[in-house]
């Protein structure tokens, strides 16, 4: 396939080769970079050694289920932000609730008009990478930088986790607010059902341990409520 290297990545999995051919056409005259698979186990070696933008997964797949495979890959660390779009056949209420509960971030059910993929799939990217993400914020002497995926208090590294970092960038893009643990996790876990509340509280300690003494005193903890990234006395 020719591919435009400035776009996105997606990964289309599905298990009917007319509809991943319609809609890596599609896509590709959009400008994204289509990778396919019909089944879990060699999209998950694409996701592996691809690391695609997006992921379009079928609900119903052959062995392992679309929604299975969305829930694994919430779970895990390392693909928990990775954008999913779930496609259907079935139009049911309750299928829709079940397949936004696995993570996913979207849903769209069969037949669709490429027009309306492409636009649902621009939508929910562009929620992935806000604008401005990609430059470096600066909060007293406390430097994020999303391009080098670095922390730096005063020009020296700091060591962070994976989640502990996309914590700490939710509240430095998001300053002097109060978010409660549910918000949290939906903003920074995706709203993924098998995390519960006080995984936070553990977080949120480790985050305060790695910014150490110059830092910590800006996640501030607010009674009854959650959580604030604040550079004000509380």
């Amino acid at each position: 396939m020719t591919m435009t290297t400035a776009g996105k990545t997606v990964l289309i999995v599905d298990d009917e080769a007319p509809i991943r051919e319609m809609i890596a056409v599609a896509l590709e005259m959009a400008g994204y970079q289509c990778l396919e698979a019909s089944n879990v186990q060699d999209a998950h070696s694409m996701v592996v050694d691809h690391r695609p933008d997006m992921i379009l997964l079928d609900w119903m797949l052959p062995g392992t289920s679309g929604v299975e495979f969305a829930r694994r890959l919430k779970r895990d660390e390392n693909t928990a932000d990775l954008p999913i779009i779930m496609l259907t056949a079935k139009s049911e209420e309750d299928n829709k609730v079940q397949g936004l509960e696995t993570g996913a971030d979207d849903y769209i059910t069969k037949p669709f008009s490429p027009r309306e993929l492409v636009a649902r799939l621009k939508a929910v990217l562009r929620r992935a990478t806000p604008q401005g993400v990609e430059e470096a914020i600066e909060v007293s002497g406390l430097i994020l930088d999303p391009v080098c995926h670095r922390v730096m208090s005063f020009s020296k590294p700091i060591e962070v986790g994976p989640t502990e970092y996309r914590l700490l960038q939710f509240f430095m893009t998001h300053q002097e607010r109060a978010y409660s643990r549910a918000q949290l996790l939906d903003q920074v876990w995706g709203g993924n059902v098998y995390v519960e509340e006080r995984t936070v509280d553990v977080h949120i300690r480790r985050l305060r341990k790695a910014l150490g003494e110059a830092h910590e005193h800006l996640i501030q903890t607010v009674r009854g409520t959650g959580y604030r990234f604040s550079t004000k006395a509380s």
